[in-house]
């Protein structure tokens, strides 16, 4: 059977999973219309057109689409034989945000390329995970072990201190925790004994207060934490957001004030709203009931990839969806949380929905991925190799 014919016969209609596909649209749709609420009366970012940035988005949306269907129909091993090209870009990408790099509410996280900003850090949150699970799905082709050895654990961190060394040298604290979760969650997954996982908690732990108390944090920075504490500390300042944030939440109630209706959001007091915060316009104009079906939608998408890690044939496909469903969790719980006022603000964008192209590129990436594995899994004539089929039951 040639490549192309059983490519083919991998990608069929009717074996994609339309549960994770359809939230992830249903997500795509809240995030155009939010993001137009968001910004179509402040013409301060707009210029005087309401529509400008929901255009902007669409665009994003419809690139998004492209990624993911390149990377759902691709053959699945060469999604292994990229792997290492999509992490030495993600490397390229840091690298070059520190030499020539632009300064964005205080984090130096962004480049310009071919008339775009691109952030990548938000690429090389999936860049560790597919590194990470490539290197137990090599292992496990050469040979088993029921449990990760010291070897594979010490080159998994080392696949994921690199990107998180250059990350905080930004700095760029809120894409370091969410990396720092998906790095645990890819451990365990993994089968890494516990003294590894105790221990990136406390290195994380010690390198959080290093960062602080060797002055690598900004201020606002530190501000922020100081203002998660006791958001009255400095309302005006740092407990700004938070206390926006909140009123905005407050005032939709159960059903909301209705789309572009919200006070707060019309009157531009929520800032980064159709970004950071984008949240609070569903929680001000949906109102509980609209809110709760984001959520919803998000934990579709994240119990889905726990679905299909756990059916995936293969160890790198079971590890590389256990990542991502650790990555969009994590992300997601941080994002609202910020809104609430239960998590610090850090700055990292609601999956699917903060307007902006890098956050929304890497998830649909992420997407295409766990449908690809999914297929794989679905396909009769697939396999896995021997050896990691022995790991997959082993555990």
């Amino acid at each position: 059977m040639t490549t192309a014919t059983a490519t083919s016969r991998a990608f069929s209609l009717r074996r994609l999973d339309w549960v994770l596909l359809g939230s992830v649209l249903a997500l795509l749709v809240l995030s155009a219309l939010l993001v137009w609420s968001a910004t179509s009366s402040r013409d301060v970012l707009t210029g005087g057109d309401p529509t400008a940035y929901l255009r902007k988005q669409l665009v994003n949306i419809a690139i998004g689409l492209v990624l993911l269907t390149v990377v759902t129909v691709t053959e699945h091993r060469w999604v292994r034989i990229v792997v290492p090209v999509i992490y030495a870009a993600s490397i390229a990408g840091l690298v070059l945000v520190l030499t020539a790099g632009s300064t964005i509410n205080g984090s130096r996280s962004w480049v310009r390329l071919a008339g775009m900003s691109i952030q990548p850090s938000e690429f090389a949150k999936l860049a560790v995970v597919v590194g990470m699970a490539l290197v137990i799905a090599e292992r496990a082709e050469g040979r088993w072990r029921s449990r990760v050895g010291t070897a594979e654990v010490v080159l998994m961190l080392a696949i994921a201190g690199l990107p998180a060394a250059l990350i905080l040298l930004q700095p760029d604290l809120g894409t370091m925790l969410v990396l720092s979760a998906t790095v645990f969650g890819v451990l365990a997954v993994s089968g890494a004994r516990r003294r590894w996982l105790v221990g990136v908690v406390v290195t994380a732990v010690s390198v959080a207060v290093g960062a602080v108390t060797a002055g690598v944090l900004k201020a606002y920075q530190v501000d922020r934490f100081l203002a998660f504490v006791d958001p009255d500390l400095d309302p005006r300042g740092a407990g700004y957001n938070v206390e926006q944030a909140r009123i905005a939440i407050g005032n939709g109630g159960l059903l909301g004030q209705g789309l572009f209706q919200g006070s707060q959001t019309r009157s531009g007091f929520v800032p980064e709203q159709q970004t950071d915060f984008v949240f609070t316009v569903a929680g001000e104009e949906l109102g509980l009931v609209g809110a709760g079906l984001l959520v919803a939608l998000l934990a579709v998408v994240i119990w889905r990839a726990l679905v299909i890690a756990r059916r995936a044939e293969d160890v790198f496909g079971r590890v590389a969806a256990a990542g991502i469903a650790c990555w969009f969790g994590f992300q997601a719980f941080q994002n609202v949380g910020m809104c609430l006022g239960i998590m610090p603000v850090t700055g990292v964008p609601l999956p699917f929905v903060s307007y902006g192209g890098s956050s929304l590129f890497a998830g649909m990436l992420a997407v295409g991925l766990l449908l690809n594995i999914h297929l794989r899994a679905q396909t009769p004539t697939y396999a896995a190799p021997m050896a990691e089929r022995r790991v997959l039951v082993g555990r």
